[in-house]
């Protein structure tokens, strides 16, 4: 491999010919050999959609100047179109300021201006007027913001849309509910899909909600919060460009100090996420429950057969999309710990624990954008009710019984369940046999039909 010779405030190095990096990155790359995970690609574009308008702010402040401007906007936006995305090597474990994938990324612009005919300086240029301190927390929020806006809430609609059809469908069918895995009173289908849509839109709100704080951006904090080398001007132009170019309404932590060392924005907004994942955790169970079988187990459903199950049992199929959802419901629990903890352990004017929780918010982020739509597309529009198999459960059930309570009391009705249970016979027949009712007034009180509610 051919080298070339890069130099920073501490010297002379070696990068590689083709790197668009310079040296701090190299440092950092060969410092940090730790891992395989780097910095997500969402995070270095919401760093160059800051680089880029600030550069537009510096400008019409009249600080820096226009040429210099527009080559730093025109290398942004290679990076932010994912053009030069194999330039940014750098591991997540790092510096916990994300100080060093700052510098990667105002390198890469310098060198992507350079290429252009422009002599740009990282430090002196793309990073003017701030502090890796304030637009690392910045990057951060942008992204999380715009990954929920424009990927996670569509399939959350999409899936809303596809239970709702379902619902629809399956009105009519009456079913056996089922508490602690027991068998209880009975419910339609569509209630109990119902309750899945329901937990989908809560969680839409939810998430919906946290964004109020991703909103509020550390910019202009710079070093420790007291915004030396930024001017007001500077970052009030920055917020104008920034949302007339993303079509969003950022605004400034009203307390940069707070905005800097303190990441509750980030955990309130993984909070939501884990309670997500909460929800379709229990919309996946109930799913696989229900297809179990197909003849040893409830069979109440048949869900889409998308390959085979087992490499050594011919014509096995498995509820593989529930698998991989509940697999990612609980990564995103884990994250959820990690980012609770990291923003627990800011010292003083600074947290240092942000390149984990970044990775971790937008991981989280991006496996339920995946992994819903996924399931969407692979499982929920192919399930198919058994009205048949759930037509017989309703009528062995032994909790029946319950609408006979308001007529003869809970422990005669206790009596006839066990009683049926015990000899293998139906409700019915224990009932009649036990004289607390008769015919007619047990087949006027005990109607599935009507045991539904509103």
């Amino acid at each position: 491999m051919s080298y070339r010779i890069e130099q920073d405030s501490m010297g002379e190095i070696q990068v590689p010919m083709a790197a668009l990096w310079g040296a701090q990155t190299e440092r950092s790359r060969q410092n940090f050999n730790i891992g395989i995970e780097k910095m997500p690609a969402a995070l270095i574009q919401a760093l160059a959609l800051v680089k880029k308008n600030a550069a537009k702010a510096n400008e019409a402040t009249g600080k820096l100047d226009s040429t210099i401007s527009k080559a730093i906007q025109n290398a942004a936006d290679k990076i932010i179109n994912g053009t030069v995305n194999d330039h940014f090597p750098l591991s997540l474990w790092q510096t916990g300021s994300g100080t060093q994938t700052n510098m990667n990324v105002n390198e890469v612009i310098a060198h992507l201006a350079a290429d252009s005919g422009v002599t740009v300086h990282p430090n002196d240029h793309v990073n003017m007027s701030q502090s890796s301190n304030d637009v690392f927390p910045t990057a951060i929020h942008v992204a999380a913001v715009q990954l929920i806006e424009q990927h996670l809430f569509p399939v959350l609609k999409q899936m809303i849309q596809t239970l709702k059809k379902l619902e629809t469908e399956n009105k009519t069918i009456i079913k056996i509910g089922r508490t602690h895995l027991q068998d209880a009173t009975p419910v339609t289908f569509a209630q109990e899909i119902s309750g899945w849509r329901s937990g989908l839109e809560h969680s839409y709100q939810m998430i919906e909600l946290t964004l109020s704080e991703l909103r509020q951006l550390a910019f202009g904090g710079t070093a420790v919060g007291t915004g030396l080398n930024a001017s007001k001007e500077y970052i009030d132009l920055f917020f104008s460009s920034l949302n007339e170019e993303t079509k969003n309404q950022f605004s400034e932590d009203p307390n940069k100090f707070h905005g800097l060392a303190s990441k509750d924005g980030i955990v309130f907004t993984s909070g939501a996420l884990k309670a997500l994942a909460a929800n379709v955790m229990k919309m996946a169970n109930d799913i696989r429950w229900m297809a179990s079988g197909p003849r040893s187990g409830l069979g109440e459903i048949t869900i889409p057969a998308n390959e085979p199950g087992s490499s050594i049992m011919p014509g096995k199929i498995n509820p593989t999309q529930c698998e991989a959802l509940t697999m990612i419901a609980i990564q995103v629990m884990g994250n959820d710990t990690t980012i609770g903890i990291g923003a627990s352990q800011g010292n003083f004017e600074l947290n240092v624990y942000m390149p984990v929780m970044a990775y971790n918010l937008i991981q989280s982020i991006e496996l339920l954008t995946d992994g819903l739509r996924s399931f969407d597309q692979n499982c929920l529009i192919g399930i198919k009710a058994d009205q048949e198999r759930m037509t017989q459960y309703v009528e062995q059930s032994l909790m029946l019984v319950t609408a006979l309570n308001p007529h003869i009391g809970y422990d005669k009705g206790a009596k006839i369940a066990k009683k049926a249970f015990i000899e293998n016979t139906t409700l019915k027949q224990a009932a009649l046999t036990l004289g607390f009712v008769t015919e007619k007034e047990y087949d006027s009180w005990v109607k599935p039909e009507q045991m539904l509610g509103q």
